[in-house]
């Protein structure tokens, strides 16, 4: 293990974001701690106080941080050091921290902890210390601190029930577009629309309409292939996204999954089949519904990595031809981790590629993308660092490269906007693909 460099928060080099600058500059030192002491004393329950006085600082949740390896070590980059940069010492000093302070414990919490949870496997209390940096993003957003880029994604879904500020008919526009050029390969094609009673309500993140609409596209040829009885919904809560749950926005969490919910109970749809996203997923299935005072969603959330077994599995899709290219795997965090999906993953991969490369570490062991946790949602401020932040990732695609994977497969948005960058910056010269790209490739249609 290399030493630690030691180099501190003020050493780092400064990023200036309009949102965390222009928000400091409207605060007081006793507003900051009127807020922060309603936050402990509402919101910080045993939870956070066992947390806190647990950690012993052992170290062995550092090397589990792509952050601290990725930075030789430095110890600030550590799970447990940015804890005691950030809420550990507002607890400390009960809330009487400076404006400065919240400045960096805001860049610490929302730009250095993709809240993958890695850490707390490696924790031997179980620490979870992506909740105490959830936490601190609460506080800053009480504060009115937040990035700026994160935080206009988050206005937008407020505004508009979509993060892209997509407009119904534009959202429409987009359906019937995919829906035409299908019909050029298929006929008889259709994406149904407000189908009441469906069996499968699909979902989608906003930015597919807006950059991707080419998913739409081979969804709808999965399920006409597959004889899938769906429907999409005309209406506002076709986007499954939600860059509020990582801006500390909770109410806003709860207003945008009940919108969600209520559109597929309105069409009286028997499940939600989500897109291959993991924070949409994470949020669906595990936190929206929590927020709305409910134990599980009001009817059964199945991510897209389910629905291509069950397909392949029950033989409603049948291969035609298996990639011959060979493959690598990019575990997701928030369906590997969060749910456990990883065998049906790699029995999708091995059902339609001939060769798969397994990547190391990989399953619930596998190193974070980066761009997790509303990370790359705070912009080009902070892209350089993030990138340089997960040298360990390049290292993990460059071994799998060697062993002869041409083409990483990431089933999650946010993965493919991370691996994107660190390819490219690492010139690792690798492809990068979507389960669902494969599938529609190499299915009989």
């Amino acid at each position: 293990m290399k030493a630690p460099a030691e180099k501190s928060f003020e050493e780092k080099k400064k990023i200036h974001d309009k949102g965390i600058e222009e928000g400091a500059a409207q605060l007081t030192q006793e507003k900051v701690h009127q807020v922060v002491q309603q936050m402990l004393s509402a919101e910080g329950g045993a939870r956070l106080k066992a947390y806190i006085e647990t950690c012993s600082h052992c170290g062995l949740c550092s090397e589990a941080c792509h952050y601290y390896l990725s930075n030789d070590n430095n110890p600030i980059y550590s799970p447990a050091g940015k804890v005691k940069q950030t809420i550990g010492e507002i607890v400390k000093k009960k809330g009487k921290v400076s404006v400065d302070f919240i400045k960096e414990a805001c860049e610490i919490s929302f730009t250095e902890c993709n809240l993958c949870r890695r850490c707390v496997m490696y924790c031997p209390f179980g620490i979870d210390v992506a909740y105490m940096m959830l936490f601190m993003r609460r506080i800053c957003h009480k504060l009115g601190v937040v990035p700026q880029y994160i935080q206009d994604t988050a206005h937008s879904h407020s505004a508009t029930l979509n993060q892209m500020w997509v407009k119904e008919d534009e959202w429409i526009d987009t359906l019937q577009w995919q829906e035409e050029e299908a019909q050029d390969e298929f006929p008889d094609l259709r994406i149904p629309i407000e189908k009441e009673g469906a069996d499968i309500f699909y979902s989608v993140i906003g930015p597919e309409p807006k950059f991707r609409a080419q998913l739409i596209y081979q969804m709808a040829v999965i399920m006409y292939a597959s004889g899938a009885d769906w429907t999409m919904p005309a209406t506002p809560g076709w986007d499954n996204s939600d860059m509020c749950m990582y801006t500390g926005d909770v109410e806003m969490v709860a207003r945008l999954k009940k919108v969600h919910f209520e559109t597929a109970m309105r069409l009286k749809n028997k499940r939600i089949v989500m897109g291959e996203c993991g924070h949409a997923f994470r949020s669906v299935h595990d936190v929206g519904n929590r927020f709305l005072g409910w134990k599980m969603a009001p009817l059964p959330v199945v991510h897209a990595i389910e629905f291509y077994y069950e397909l392949l599995r029950d033989r409603k899709i049948r291969i035609k031809n298996k990639l011959s290219q060979p493959v690598t795997f990019h575990d997701p965090c928030n369906i590997v981790r969060g749910r456990g999906l990883h065998e049906m993953g790699r029995y999708v991969i091995n059902e339609t590629c001939k060769t798969f490369i397994e990547m190391h570490p990989n399953r619930e062991h596998n190193f974070c993308c980066a761009a997790g946790g509303g990370v790359i949602n705070c912009g080009p401020p902070f892209r350089n660092k993030r990138v340089t932040g997960n040298r360990v990732k390049a290292d993990q695609l460059a071994e799998a490269k060697k062993k002869g994977a041409e083409i990483v497969i990431a089933p999650c948005h946010n993965c493919h906007g991370g691996l994107e960058d660190i390819i490219k910056h690492y010139e690792l010269g690798m492809e990068l693909k979507f389960l669902g790209d494969i599938l529609y490739e190499v299915m009989e249609k």
